[in-house]
């Protein structure tokens, strides 16, 4: 028996279950049994084919005997109704679902199956009364089997196999196709007749309505799920035309595409980083939970990446010391991403920019006898002095030790007017520096994107700035030419 529904699985990419129907009147405890689906109540459990007791989840979707779970719909069967060596009497189910039902489900137990993936990418229901019969034909020819009673019941939507009746106008199909040109004819519509008989050489059903040169578009089963919408169908009859017979005409009111306010100070700021001699870097969002504030998954896919970061700090310190593992040297780079967190008023999510500055930043030692010196305080303020100044940010900086990551004599908060908070530079806390093996000095900032925003964003709407140009000689444009600058913001 399972290996019929598995031999049909593969040939008709068809999910079947097979029930053993006294274990089935067994768990109804009832003469008749109805079968039916429904999603799981609270502190609902079920043990399924593998021996395990799965706690159901509400998005959990359940086959059912007289309102008893006995399966994970679409998923996985139970152990308490599955077919054994002394089975007389089987229930076959051959179900359609949604594919997002079906999705959800699985994710809620943490569970993927030969059947659930097939749900998932969507099976065709056309061809899930062929698979139930072929499942019945091979019961019969190999085991002698007798078909007693065969029923059709609804869908987990509460529906029959779904049908879709779309409406097309041909107005519309001129519209978005444009005219067509055969040889040496002048560039012309496409005829309506032309198009119905496209659409009916799809399988689909053709009606015309009350209005003049709209139809009523049946699709086919076997289209169900790429024929949703009227612009699905004018796809399929420029397909089956030829897009070669169409004339190459451009729009008329063409606009030229343009960088956004939030993309252009983002380039901005790439910029101003990579001239003050940092690497961008690039790292997951997703990390180790090790805080109760962090956004943890459901489903992980590894418990090394089971929750979201809150901050950029981690992963930068982590960087450094796999560069250093590697044999890289120190690392000077800046990041830019997402952060994420929870509290009482739920889930945030905000952008920050994060960096690390450390080692010996000079290009000799022959004046230190080949031995490192660390970077100073002063020395890493200066590196992220000269990125506000190229931004045009004038920042203060007010002692800070909120963060026990950071060195409580060594850090500062920065701001900017005095009142609008930026972010926090300082030195790595010499305790964590000591665990992970980093050099004498090690420095940190992460700055609040929203605040980048308000300082800057509004610069970008104003006309250009034009300021004298740098006193050093030019690398770039020819001298004596003014350059833009982005204005000031303090």
């Amino acid at each position: 028996m399972v290996d019929i529904t598995n031999y049909v699985l593969l040939e008709w990419g068809q999910p079947l279950h097979a029930f053993d129907r006294d274990r089935l009147l067994t768990i109804g405890d009832s003469k008749s049994l109805a079968l039916g689906v429904r999603f799981a109540n609270a502190a609902e459990t079920l043990i399924t084919l593998d021996s395990q007791e799965r706690q159901l989840a509400p998005e959990t979707l359940l086959i059912t005997a007289n309102d008893q779970a006995v399966a994970l719909a679409g998923v996985m069967g139970g152990e308490a109704t599955e077919v054994y060596a002394g089975t007389q009497a089987v229930m076959l189910e051959a179900a359609y679902f949604d594919a997002a039902v079906i999705r959800r489900s699985a994710r809620s137990q943490g569970l993927r199956t030969e059947a659930s993936a097939r749900y998932e990418r969507g099976v065709n229901p056309a061809e899930l009364q062929l698979a139930c019969n072929r499942a019945l034909n091979l019961l019969i020819e190999l085991t002698g089997a007798k078909v007693v009673a065969q029923t059709v019941g609804a869908t987990a939507l509460g529906e029959v196999i779904p049908e879709r009746v779309l409406e097309l106008r041909l107005a519309r199909v001129h519209q978005l196709l444009g005219p067509v040109v055969n040889q040496a004819e002048a560039p012309s519509q496409i005829p309506a007749d032309t198009v119905k008989q496209l659409l009916e050489t799809l399988g689909c059903e053709v009606t015309p309505t009350a209005q003049p040169e709209i139809w009523s578009v049946k699709v086919p089963p076997y289209r169900y799920r790429d024929l949703e919408r009227e612009v699905d169908l004018i796809e399929e009859v420029a397909r089956l035309y030829g897009y070669n017979y169409f004339a190459d005409t451009l729009p008329q009111k063409a606009v030229g595409g343009y960088l956004s306010l939030e993309t252009a100070l983002a380039r901005r700021v790439r910029e101003a980083f990579r001239g003050a001699g940092l690497t961008e870097l690039l790292h997951y969002s997703l990390t180790k939970p090790t805080s109760d504030r962090q956004v943890v998954l459901a489903n992980p896919l590894f418990p090394e990446y089971s929750a979201l970061r809150q901050d950029l700090i981690d992963g930068l310190i982590d960087a450094y010391e796999f560069n250093l593992n590697q044999g890289n040297g120190p690392l000077n780079g800046f990041e830019l991403g997402h952060i994420f967190w929870t509290d009482d008023q739920g889930i945030h999510e905000a952008e920050a920019v994060g960096g690390i500055i450390g080692g010996d930043r000079r290009s000799s030692r022959w004046v230190s006898s080949g031995q490192e010196q660390p970077l100073t305080w002063y020395e890493a303020k200066g590196v992220l002095e000269a990125v506000f100044q190229r931004l045009g940010l004038a920042v203060d900086y007010r002692a800070d030790h909120a963060d026990p990551r950071f060195h409580p004599g060594c850090t500062a908060s920065l701001w900017v007017r005095g009142r609008l908070e930026l972010g926090r530079f300082g030195q790595l806390h010499p305790q964590v520096r000591q665990q992970r093996g980093l050099p004498a000095a090690v420095y940190l900032f992460q700055l609040n994107w929203s605040a980048l925003e308000t300082c800057l964003v509004p610069v970008l709407q104003k006309s250009v700035k034009f300021a004298a140009y740098s006193t050093f000689p030019p690398q770039r444009s020819r001298p004596g030419l003014l350059r833009p600058s982005g204005g000031h913001c303090g």
